[in-house]
């Protein structure tokens, strides 16, 4: 059994110290205030909430939804739903942060440029955070939005009894069970738990990576993660970095991927992509300029459906006929009419699966694959084990330059 949620974090829009549109993101509230001892409070938790930055907007902006993962010093990932919602600004927040004044010489004050005009009714950005070491979006997606809802609506219903079940609900962790569970505000929300904890949970996010890449893209996705090459996806969507990167992983099954790994990436943070070391992570496509000097990264870009490869940059293919055979089931699994397409008597109606079960259709394929290239390696580590000693050994006299001709 383990906790829902471990925190819950109110952040809202903080006044840059000089003033401007800019801001920084403070933390209002955080439920509990005292740290877990088995699960530290993450740090810089207002960096994800706004990865490209706190800013201030003229106009109220429609509720949004994302999912980011922190990875702690343990290797363990940490997942951060945060929804945002845009409130106005109070006139005193609204002077601090729209208006900078500066003093001449001669004592004078005047405006700004970059400040926009007094009058103008601007709208700050907050963020309800829940922060759990468990993957069920679909959960806190609800019980946010449920929060959401009491605080808008201003409905009848005490938010510290309802934050309060939240953090307090225990789930199991694994076991394919499912269980309802309610915040006490005449809820009812059904979870359902993975059938094992190794076992990654894709949802649609493989699906949804082949239709937004392809087939050759998504493999050649595939073998640069194998070989450890740094991957960079972009796109104007938080959640379909998130979705993206999930998928990636989720190909990678049974292996481990334990290089860095982050989804979503803030603005200020964008340093980390000049390191050494291999990465899978997602930065927003409004940021796409400052990745153009990396050289060795490659870039895919969800929204325009491309694959970037550098020059530099050589990814090794699926060795043949893996190669072929594996491209040849995916376009089955993605494209079924394409095998009837040249049939002069094609039947009068095709299957096409769903969504979900496209997914589960796509990981098959790639676990078929791993069962391939793999097969015989336990052999091998048979061997090795019973025969510590090398097996061949290769004849030093025979190979000297006077006895090469005798064999």
């Amino acid at each position: 059994m383990a906790r829902l949620a471990d925190y819950f974090v109110l952040v809202a829009f903080g006044p840059h110290p000089r003033g401007s549109g800019e801001g920084q993101g403070q933390i209002l509230q955080r439920f509990p205030e005292k740290d877990w001892e088995d699960n530290p409070f993450p740090q810089g938790i207002e960096l994800f909430c706004q990865p490209s930055g706190w800013q201030l907007c003229p106009e109220r902006n429609p509720p949004t939804f994302f999912v980011a993962v922190l990875t702690d010093i343990n290797s363990e990932r940490h997942y951060c739903a945060c929804l945002t919602f845009w409130e106005p600004v109070e006139p005193s927040q609204e002077d601090a942060t729209e208006r900078e004044e500066e003093e001449d010489e001669g004592g004078q004050t005047h405006l700004s440029p970059t400040a926009p005009a007094p009058s103008a009714q601007l709208f700050a950005p907050k963020t309800l955070v829940l922060v759990s070491r468990l993957d069920h979006a679909e959960v806190f997606r609800n019980s946010l939005g449920l929060i959401y809802a009491i605080h808008v609506e201003g409905l009848n219903v005490c938010l510290e009894n309802v934050i309060g079940n939240l953090l307090t609900c225990t789930v199991p962790l694994a076991g394919g069970s499912q269980r309802t569970i309610s915040l006490g505000a005449g809820d009812r929300q059904v979870i359902q738990t993975p059938l094992a904890d190794s076992l990654p949970v894709s949802r649609c996010s493989v699906a949804l990576l082949f239709r937004q890449l392809g087939i050759t893209n998504v493999l050649s996705l595939f073998c640069a993660a194998l070989t450890e090459h740094k991957v960079l996806f972009l796109s104007r969507s938080y959640q379909r970095l998130a979705d993206a990167c999930r998928g990636l992983l989720a190909l990678l099954f049974p292996l481990r991927y334990s290089f860095t790994y982050v989804p979503i990436l803030p603005a200020q943070l964008l340093e980390v992509l000049s390191t050494p070391t291999p990465f899978i992570i997602g930065v927003n496509a409004a940021f796409q300029a400052e990745t153009q000097e990396l050289l060795d990264v490659i870039v895919a870009d969800l929204d325009g459906g491309t694959v970037a490869i550098p020059e530099c940059v050589h990814i090794p293919p699926l060795p043949e006929p893996l190669q072929s055979q594996t491209h040849s089931v995916l376009s089955m699994v993605l494209d079924p009419e394409l095998e009837l397409a040249d049939l002069a008597f094609p039947p009068p109606t095709t299957s096409t699966s769903s969504l979900k079960m496209q997914d589960k259709e796509l990981r098959a394929v790639f676990l078929r694959l791993f069962a391939q290239l793999l097969q015989g390696y336990r052999w091998c580590l048979h061997v090795v084990r019973i025969h510590p000693e090398p097996v061949i050994r290769f004849h030093k006299v025979g190979l000297l330059p006077g006895e090469w001709w005798h064999g």
